[in-house]
């Protein structure tokens, strides 16, 4: 099975930049590359494309996402993405594209700080897409992988919720 993997950025890729004393969002696939080492029953692209938090995301930036995915011949698709504004490009997605499986995935904690939860996550959403599923949109999350009108963030108490 061919996935295509597009990294966005977000937590889950974020670095402590030891000079600026920051976690920042590098434009690299290293987070992803630690993962992909334990896959080899699957062909896998990555396209990193974005590399920002999600805070920082645009609507220009989730047109680009689309064009991607269009431009992709892999119908099957696995987005890391800031869980901030998941929310938000996950249905800005839905108005654009019904012809494939679109999994978000990401982590609330960087996976350089941890990396229990992003790898879980992530597996979640590899796993997800090797069932037999309907295309749409759905988000891997802590434990779950759900159409994504049906998970959501709940900043008081930092994890992601079904509806």
């Amino acid at each position: 099975m061919k996935i295509t993997v597009i990294n966005t950025g977000g937590t889950f890729n974020k670095r402590y930049n030891p000079i600026k004393g920051q976690l920042l969002v590098p434009d690299d696939n290293v987070a992803l590359d630690k993962i992909l080492k334990s896959c080899h029953n699957l062909e896998i692209e990555v396209k990193n494309i974005v590399s920002k938090d999600s805070l920082d995301m645009t609507d220009l930036d989730r047109k680009l996402i689309t064009a991607t995915i269009k431009d992709s011949d892999s119908e099957n698709i696995i987005i890391i993405h800031g869980t901030d504004t998941v929310d938000l490009t996950s249905a800005f997605l839905e108005k654009e594209i019904n012809d494939k499986k679109i999994v978000f995935t990401g982590a609330m904690v960087p996976m350089s700080i941890e990396e229990v939860e992003a790898t879980m996550n992530f597996s979640l959403a590899l796993g997800f897409l090797s069932a037999d599923v309907e295309n749409g949109i759905y988000l891997a999350m802590h434990g779950v992988v759900v159409n994504h009108k049906n998970l959501k963030k709940d900043k008081s108490v930092g994890k992601f919720l079904l509806k």
